[in-house]
């Protein structure tokens, strides 16, 4: 049996309007989270640690460690440390975090460690890309994975033991400096490039605000003049962030999952007339044009109006007519209505942008 295509249309009613807080369709230049990492160990696992015979370096972290507390340990010591594990730990700096402040760090092996459930992360700094220390990291360790292994040799998994978190278990140590208070202006960096949302957005400032106070730099960019004081900064900005505005509509596209057969279609894609015969299904679309005379003294115009049909046929004299404007939608639902399968969906709308009767950007993932 041939799978049924779905398809999600994306049309916005020619009324209808979607508008937006400047805040959901823009972020403030300079104004974002930073990457810390670092090295440390794990300590206190049940056996589950790194095989030190296989990860050297986990046993010459311990004995650098060690030795800042005045321990050494006898040349040719072969430490079996079975409940130490040497750890990667990364966290996101949010910006604005002050010195003081704690952040959520993730904790994943990287030796051979079976499983970090029960561990106790030590003591570690974590640097920026810098090189630079902003927060310091310890704490128990949650792990929501399991590993359990029978004396036959058979295991279980559930999830990845091998990784766990520890809430809050940084502390910031050094601030991040951002540009939000230099200069006497800010950037409003839009989330998705758009000139007509980027002129839009600068006009609803500017009509808000002031006249001149917004200026859009380029499809990205508006710069936006702004008190120097901080507070008066802050408040502006709230103001700003929460100005209503109606985003312009994104570009005509097709997405095509050709393994799922799902098709997401955007509001503005149209088809131009065209023939397409693939295998024993034949896709024909047609446009006459049509002449509307008004009534005599009417004082009205004459005008030419599209009439569109789309004909579809396959072997055993099936077909089917829509009268009605030729958009993607029509075809995709006079395609399903024959049974034909997604690949056949696929092939007809790659020979309908090859042939340049799709107008939009079609892209198969």
């Amino acid at each position: 049996m041939h799978r049924m295509i779905l398809i999600v249309v994306l049309t916005l009613l020619s009324g209808s309007v979607f508008a937006e807080r400047i805040k959901d369709l823009t972020h403030i230049a300079g104004v974002r989270t930073n990457q810390l990492v670092g090295y440390g160990l794990v300590v206190g696992l049940d056996g589950s640690g790194d095989q030190t015979s296989q990860t050297p370096f986990t046993v010459q972290s311990l004995q650098n460690m060690l030795q800042q507390f005045g321990i050494i340990l006898p040349p040719g010591t072969n430490a079996q440390l079975k409940n130490v594990a040497a750890v990667a730990v990364h966290a996101n700096l949010p910006a604005f975090a002050k010195v003081g402040q704690t952040i959520d760090i993730t904790v994943s092996s990287i030796g051979n460690a079976k499983s970090l459930r029960g561990g106790t992360l030590l003591m570690m700094p974590l640097k920026g890309a810098d090189g630079r220390v902003y927060a310091m990291a310890q704490g128990d360790l949650l792990v929501s994975g399991l590993n359990a292994s029978g004396s036959d040799g058979s295991s279980v998994t559930v999830n990845i033991p091998s990784v766990g978190s520890i809430p809050n278990g940084a502390t910031v140590e050094r601030v991040v400096q951002n540009p939000f208070l230099s200069g006497d202006s800010i950037t409003l960096n839009l989330n998705r490039s758009d000139f007509t949302t980027a002129n839009r957005l600068a006009r609803a400032i500017n009509e808000t605000v002031g006249p001149g106070i917004a200026q859009p730099l380029d499809a990205v960019s508006i710069k936006v003049s702004a008190p120097g004081d901080p507070a008066q900064r802050v408040a502006f900005a709230s103001m700003v962030e929460n100005i209503i505005v109606q985003p312009g509509k994104a570009a005509a596209r097709v997405i095509i999952n050709s393994r799922t057969g799902t098709v997401v279609i955007g509001e503005k894609v149209r088809i131009l007339p065209a023939a397409i015969s693939h295998g024993s299904l034949v896709v024909t679309i047609s446009q006459a044009l049509q002449v509307s005379q008004p009534p005599a003294l009417s004082g009205g115009s004459t005008a030419v109006t599209a009439n569109s049909d789309v004909d579809v046929q396959m072997e055993g004299d099936r077909m089917f007519l829509l009268n009605t404007g030729i958009t993607l939608q029509d075809v995709v639902d006079a395609v399903n209505r024959v049974g034909a399968t997604p690949a056949d969906l696929v092939s007809i709308l790659q020979a309908l942008k090859g042939a340049g009767a799709l107008r939009a950007e079609l892209i198969v993932i």
